[in-house]
């Protein structure tokens, strides 16, 4: 696996090494030992799937505070989606700073995000399916989300969501979230 830093310190994109021949193709999606062998320690416990059917759906920009943070690995396996991670550790010299990056089934790619950052996509295809793993457990007490257009973070989605759930709509911007608790540590 092909382990590359954004430019946002923690991020990174993760590229399988695909095989093909006349029969498709073969790839190894998660390696623990590669992703430490790049860097990476974490132990995920959770796998989620998502789908959505129209081009333009957009999901986030969502967290969970501590205890409950959790860091991600996620690939989009059919269609095309941008994945965008924001940085919302109070004290970061990243603090409200974001990346994008396509991920496709296609390309393979895959994003990891690590805990303290936020994270919502935007398909950019219909009929976009995305897996993720996570390290941690969803807990709905712990759930955050923060306004997909604020401001302060100016992610430019590339395409204007046509669709989105009410919960995120109406989110609060970032500098309205006093309850953030994430630690940055350099």
């Amino acid at each position: 696996m092909k382990i590359t830093e954004t430019e946002l310190k923690g991020v990174y994109i993760v590229e399988p090494q695909v095989f093909g021949d006349a029969r498709g193709w073969f790839m190894e999606s998660w390696s623990k030992r590669k992703l430490e062998e790049g860097g990476l320690h974490v132990d995920f416990v959770q796998d989620n799937q998502s789908f959505s059917a129209t081009k333009g759906t957009l999901r986030g920009l969502h967290y969970q505070l501590n205890p409950m943070c959790q860091a991600k690995l996620l690939r989009c396996t059919r269609g095309e989606i941008l994945d965008v991670a924001v940085d919302i550790r109070k004290g970061s010299p990243q603090y409200a700073k974001w990346v994008g990056v396509k991920l496709s089934a296609d390309n393979k790619r895959q994003l990891f995000i690590p805990r303290g950052f936020a994270h919502g996509f935007i398909t950019l295809t219909d009929d976009v399916e995305v897996m993720y793993k996570a390290d941690n457990y969803y807990a709905p007490e712990c759930d955050g989300n923060i306004r997909w257009n604020d401001p302060e973070i100016g992610v430019d989605w590339g395409v204007e969501p046509v669709i989105l759930s009410d919960k995120d709509r109406n989110a609060p911007l970032l500098k309205e979230r006093t309850e953030l608790n994430f630690v940055y540590e350099d």
